[in-house]
């Protein structure tokens, strides 16, 4: 009794995630007001593309911020990540109409009776399809679309929240670092380093498998833990777990209706929809708030809940992620303020000359340790790409490793980052609709990162060996 006291007596201490970005927030603002600010000049490359060009930095007249500018910092952010927030709001709101119209609990009990007797199964089944899914689309973020799925399925399976959760996270995380073939990040990179796009594909595959592949064994690992004792699981304790379990039905001998089919018809359509629209559209979070919109709207006509119905559906939905939709705005917030002071290129620059000096052996592993560091200032994939990659790559033609290596090491310090750095929307808005605290998701987690870390560096090494897997 005493030791549980203990226990919930640190989890308390534990900061509110809106304390630990505002905290955030308040260093980049002191940040301000002692780095000098300036600027590189900048172009459009011949594919469109606005890029810094290396070499053209210059200091320039401080830039004083306001407690003013402190003040609109946090609306600001919400309103330049404004499509993001309502597209997260859209997928509550989808998801809640997918519940109530029965849909979520027929797939769930489906699945359960599926993998019944072979409850592991699931845990491949689901992660490799994510992994897949998001090393050709870049589409991290939908990880917060299937996160309300696997929870209820994995905890009625004798498994818990933080399985679901790592299944969902890890998985789509070893894709999006790993992207063979991803738009967003591999794409921009390598349209911003002037490589052939795509090219190096053999070797990225390759990591992929390897980062994948121990992802899995991480989670059946954790997940044969619980399904022994239900004491081992981090998030046992809370009653939580059952929640989801209640919200996805009981309907086990229940079958699907013909409306309730039609339905499910009109969803894989609309999956279908969206995944050509990433990749040949580009869509991004203002396109798929609006088909989630739409899908919502239609499920919920087809299989008869009616507007009324429908409407408060969407509120319920809308108040079950609105604080992973609001963490998005004022983690944008951090940027606003680098952003503002002028202080974001000056950032590049020092960071650049740290780079330059170090010995070759070691250039492609320190690139790796910038870019992680920076994807906390610019959590999104593709603006880093924008603003660091002009420099890395002209760096490393100097220091002599190939511009492959370099959007590798680029690959590595955005990617693994997005599963444990507070001001990545996603994966915070994906911790709130689990109801998991950052907290219990880092003790969770933590070995399996410097695992993929130490890899990170041995796939640098071997990539600068076989000239950055160009030719793989």
């Amino acid at each position: 009794m005493e030791s549980d006291q203990k226990k919930e007596r640190k989890s308390i201490r534990v900061p509110h995630i809106y304390v630990i970005l505002i905290a955030i927030l308040l260093i980049a603002f002191a940040a301000t007001f002692i780095i000098p600010s300036g600027e590189f000049e900048r172009a459009e490359n011949e594919n469109g593309t606005i890029v810094l060009l290396p070499e053209t930095f210059s200091e320039m007249e401080k830039t004083y911020l306001s407690l003013f500018d402190l003040m609109y910092a946090v609306p600001t952010g919400l309103i330049e990540a404004g499509e993001i927030v309502f597209g997260v709001l859209m997928i509550g709101g989808m998801f809640a109409v997918l519940e109530k119209s029965g849909l979520v609990g027929i797939g769930i009990s489906k699945l359960s009776r599926t993998f019944g007797h072979r409850p592991f199964f699931v845990i491949p089944a689901l992660m490799i399809p994510l992994a897949l899914l998001t090393t050709f689309t870049s589409a991290i973020e939908l990880a917060i679309v299937f996160a309300p799925v696997v929870i209820p399925l994995m905890v009625r399976l004798g498994f818990d929240r933080m399985t679901a959760l790592a299944a969902v996270l890890i998985s789509t995380v070893a894709g999006f670092t790993a992207a063979v073939t991803g738009p967003a990040t591999v794409g921009v990179a390598h349209d911003v380093s002037g490589i052939e796009l795509y090219s190096g594909y053999g070797y990225r595959a390759l990591i992929f498998i390897i980062i994948l592949t121990i992802g899995i064994l991480f989670v059946c690992l954790y997940a044969s833990k619980v399904k022994k004792d239900a004491g081992a699981s981090l998030v046992s304790n809370d009653g939580i777990d059952q929640e989801f379990v209640l919200s996805s039905g009981d309907i086990e001998n229940e079958k699907a209706s013909k409306p309730q089919l039609l339905a499910v018809f009109v969803l894989l359509s609309g999956v279908l929809l969206m995944i050509y629209g990433l990749i040949e559209w580009g869509w991004y979070f203002r396109e798929l708030g609006g088909l989630y919109l739409t899908m919502g709207l239609l499920i919920g006509l087809i299989t008869g809940l009616g507007p009324s119905k429908i409407a408060e559906t969407f509120n319920k939905g809308f108040q079950s992620i609105l604080l992973g939709a609001l963490v998005v705005g004022i983690a944008r917030s951090i940027s606003v303020i680098l952003e503002n002071g002028q202080i974001l290129d000056t950032v590049v620059q020092g960071t650049s000359q740290l780079v330059s000096v170090m010995p070759s052996a070691f250039t492609a592993v320190f690139m790796m340790i910038v870019q992680g560091g920076f994807n906390f200032l610019v959590p999104s994939g593709s603006g880093q790409a924008v603003i660091t990659m002009p420099i890395m790559s002209g760096l490393a033609d100097l220091v002599g490793i190939t511009r492959q290596t370099a959007v590798l090491a680029f690959q590595f310090g955005d990617g693994f980052a997005n599963i444990f750095y507070p001001t990545s929307g996603y994966f915070m808005a994906t911790l709130a609709i689990a109801r998991v605290g950052w907290d219990k998701w880092m003790k969770f987690v933590w070995p399996l990162l410097i695992i993929w870390y130490v890899l990170a560096i041995v796939f640098l090494v071997i990539a600068q060996m076989i000239n950055g897997g160009a030719g793989l």
